[in-house]
């Protein structure tokens, strides 16, 4: 296997990591060389994308087998943008393809729950540009020959980003909103979950989210029940001061289903936040990414 990562952020490093020792090479982007230590801390040769490759990061680009994008869309796909022709002409050895995208495409369902055969429908022009994005790369499989694994995924957080840190360095807020759950999940199964669909070279849609949607303000007093420390005082929603778009994310409410992936055989390294938690807590390693 030689893996290329379109977006050696959070989630991209985190994968490199799961697939350190399973790919031969690992090359990815980002669009600072101020982060190159941090890309090479997580086992990736790292090649600045800042809307073109250069000819050492095409060459790696042209001989990968397997394609990670990681890279939110604008007004139009950026990697496809750059490098369609490439992908489609020049990337012979190329077995599978995975997407990063997200839940909110499925928009607000009053709580309610969704899942693959949900209909998407957004209600941010982001999640708008996700769809978009989606169904680029779908078509760009089926043109090409090659699977596409769409990972649709809750939100984010692990080993420096996480509910311990909010609560450490005084940002945590316990917003109550009735009736309002968000889902989660752990980075480590972001990374498990892509090196699984990888290894199968199985493509579809898939939702990568925890079994456990919940109220937000729960997990932050959980995580303050572990730490031994008074979690903050509730704040209505409607007094909670918020930037425009951390008030959209609250304008939705889903539950959202894991059972298509782990149909696949994938199983979950923290299946909810109470696990995960628990895991960096007991680790102690919930302060920082590796690497960092």
């Amino acid at each position: 296997m030689r893996l290329f990562i379109f977006g050696a952020g959070f989630s991209g490093r985190a994968i490199a990591r799961r697939m350190t020792g399973e790919a031969e090479t690992i090359v990815g982007t980002t669009r600072s060389a101020e982060k190159f230590g941090l890309l090479h801390a997580s086992g990736i040769d790292p090649v600045v994308f800042d809307g073109q490759l250069d000819a050492r990061a095409s060459e790696a680009l042209e001989t990968s087998t397997h394609l990670v994008v990681s890279v939110a869309p604008g007004a139009g796909d950026p990697v496809l943008q750059a490098v369609g022709d490439v992908l489609r002409d020049r990337m012979k050895n190329l077995v599978w393809i995975g997407y990063l995208s997200t839940i909110g495409v499925y928009g607000d369902h009053d709580g309610d729950w969704v899942d693959e055969e949900t209909p998407p429908d957004p209600a941010s022009r982001r999640s708008v540009e996700r769809v978009a994005a989606e169904a680029e790369w779908l078509a760009l499989g089926q043109s090409v020959g090659v699977p596409v694994a769409v990972l649709r995924l809750s939100g984010i957080y692990g080993p420096g980003r996480n509910a311990f840190l909010n609560l450490k360095n005084g940002k945590a807020r316990r917003i109550i909103k009735p009736g309002q759950v968000f889902n989660r999940i752990f980075v480590e199964d972001i990374a498990g979950a892509t090196a699984h669909l990888a290894a199968g070279k199985t493509g579809g849609v898939f939702n990568v989210t925890d079994d456990l949607p919940a109220p937000p303000q729960d997990v932050i007093a959980h995580a303050a029940q572990l730490m031994g420390v008074v979690p903050p005082p509730e704040i209505p929603f409607e007094e909670a001061e918020m930037t425009p778009m951390a008030r959209s994310f609250w304008g939705e409410a889903k539950r959202v289903s894991n059972r298509r992936i782990r149909a696949t055989g994938y199983e979950f390294v923290c299946p909810d936040y109470r696990s995960a938690l628990a895991r960096m807590w007991e680790a102690g390693n919930w302060q920082a990414e590796p690497g960092a």
